[in-house]
């Protein structure tokens, strides 16, 4: 039980439950200022219930609050300032992290499966920083699911079917090679799929021709049948080479066409439940304040709407799921919105377990990228940028590391990931990898060199048990104790808001709290308090560790 289900607890006790202990871990709050006390209990929701002054109540609830876990209770403008017992809090959790080393934080009890819909790239296409996001994101989530007790289903939702393939086959019957294809898939498939589009704009024919390739591969024609299918499998080999660099794998490569022959029963029980309407010729699904949801077009076809109704009722049926992320941008808010609407018009009650995670774009100089015109920046060559940066920084600062080339790579492909998942997911961002391969700042190099100082310092010490005390370390450590404590919280905290950035930036906090103790304490020294100092040093290793491990990025014991 962690400390602030204690202190609540303790609370309801003083409130003779006037509150729930859930309610009241809610109204906790960590004050930016420790001479605030170390939490803090604000009583102006229980003014009116109680019908007494905030003071009041903040007067009663010190009055009937004390336990060994706290030092000192002030009442300051209707909050409870709460002090923790530093000797008895310090033991408690370091004892707890030594004890549980990885597993700190994490639920062990069996929560059910979760479903993550992430990454997503279209096949035949490049995959470009654009993508990036969505697939860190994601991955971080399910990581973040699986510390908190569920069993994480990755899909990755390939974009492998629509007009845009008929396109492709055109380009290819007109200006592709084989040979030259199959040496580099998606590069060629991108040149020709780019010339498309420029030779389209003077001979509208084209798109009427790609419209009509597409109709023959819905048709089950043959040749256009093969053709897609190596362009989808030439395309997954090569994405499996990022997913590979990024230390990412998938439960389920199910895409787009995977679907086809399971929205025929959607439209069927939509139909049959009087939700479809005709409109011009197409079918929709009215839903209240907003956009009609289109179902189907009026030559029958079906469309995103009806692809994704079928992939919900599959995975529910397949898995089970307690919920489904949707990983996908800020621009499809509309369309998940009308997804959820439709499936609870329908009567299930399980729409309210679907949940769209959107984020911003990552832009390149302001703007956005567009693979239609070519202008992409490929993710592929930001990797191999940041880790021949890695590189670089290795040679110049310890030219005699051994596995120069992997920790070259943890460190470069965990710079690319970090600098997008310290960012709030909503906000667009710009990057830039000078910035992100710092190894000062708030960066992954930052935190990954931090990780490695204390694992030379343990390696040193060659200490194969650790004792804990307080009283070796003194109040300078507390501020990071304060946060070892906290990390089980962020790590629900960080679940129940789809929010990978609240560990990242926890990470960041705990690497400069833990840098400051270390630059104002030696740990080395050969006296009766180093193994003290040494446990502390340990536990703040297996944290940081721990919150790269739930981003997604490796933390070499040298750099």
């Amino acid at each position: 039980m962690n400390m602030h289900t204690q202190i609540a607890k303790r609370i309801a006790a003083a409130l003779n439950n006037e509150l729930s202990v859930n309610d009241i871990q809610n109204l906790l709050e960590r004050p930016k200022n420790l001479g605030l006390g170390d939490v803090a209990f604000p009583c102006f929701t229980l003014a009116k219930t109680l019908r007494k002054s905030p003071n009041s109540i903040a007067s009663d609830i010190k009055h009937n609050l004390s336990c060994n876990l706290i030092q000192e209770v002030q009442v300051v403008g209707g909050y409870v300032n709460i002090f923790y017992h530093q000797p008895t809090i310090t033991h408690q959790v370091l004892c707890q992290i030594v004890k549980e080393e990885n597993l700190y934080g994490t639920h062990q009890e069996s929560k059910g499966n979760v479903v993550l819909d992430f990454s997503s790239p279209n096949i035949a296409k490049p995959f470009s920083m654009g993508h990036l996001r969505s697939t860190v994101i994601g991955n971080a989530l399910a990581n973040i699911a699986e510390k908190n007790g569920y069993q994480a289903i990755r899909i990755n939702h390939i974009g492998d079917w629509g007009t845009q393939f008929g396109k492709l086959i055109i380009a290819y019957r007109k200006w592709g090679d084989q040979k030259v294809i199959e040496a580099a898939p998606i590069e060629e498939l991108l040149k020709i799929y780019v010339k498309f589009h420029e030779e389209a704009e003077q001979d509208d024919t084209l798109n009427e021709q790609g419209r009509a390739a597409f109709k023959a591969l819905e048709d089950g024609d043959g040749e256009a049948l093969a053709l897609w299918q190596w362009f989808r499998d030439a395309s997954l080999e090569e994405f499996k080479t990022i997913y590979q660099l990024l230390g990412i794998n998938f439960d389920s490569f199910a895409g787009e066409a995977f679907y086809n022959d399971k929205m025929t029963a959607v439209v069927k029980e939509l139909k049959e439940k009087d939700l479809l309407v005709q409109s011009d010729g197409a079918y929709v699904v009215e839903i209240d304040n907003m956009p009609p949801c289109l179902i189907t077009k009026t030559d029958g076809a079906t469309l995103y709407a009806t692809r994704d109704l079928a992939a919900a009722f599959y995975r529910k049926q397949q898995y089970d799921p307690k919920k489904i992320f949707y990983v996908v941008g800020n621009e499809q808010s509309l369309h998940f919105k009308q997804l959820f609407n439709v499936i609870e018009k329908m009567g299930y009650d399980w729409a309210k377990d679907l949940q769209h995670v959107p984020f911003g774009m990552i832009l390149k100089d302001g703007k956005k990228m567009s693979t239609r015109k070519g202008k992409i920046v490929l993710l592929a060559e930001v990797l191999t940028e940041a880790i021949a940066t890695a590189k670089r920084n290795i040679e110049e600062k310890n030219p005699n590391l051994v596995e120069k080339e992997n920790i070259a790579r943890q460190v470069g492909v965990g710079a690319v990931i970090f600098n997008d998942l310290k960012n709030d997911r909503l906000h667009d961002i710009d990057f830039s990898i000078e910035q992100m391969m710092h190894f000062e700042g708030e960066t992954g190099p930052y935190i990954q060199y931090t990780y490695a100082r204390i694992s030379s310092l343990l390696e040193k010490a060659k200490e194969h048990s650790y004792e804990v005390s307080f009283e070796a370390l003194g109040e300078q450590a507390w501020p990071v104790v304060l946060l070892l404590e906290q990390f089980p919280n962020v790590i629900v905290n960080a679940f129940e808001q789809a929010d990978p950035s609240q560990i990242a930036k926890y990470a960041l906090q705990l690497a400069r709290v833990f840098n400051k103790y270390y630059a104002q304490n030696k740990i080395l020294v050969d006296d009766s308090q180093r193994t003290a100092r040494l446990a502390f040093c340990h536990c703040v290793a297996i944290v940081l560790k721990e919150s790269l491990a739930l981003l997604g990025i490796a933390a070499p014991k040298k750099m």
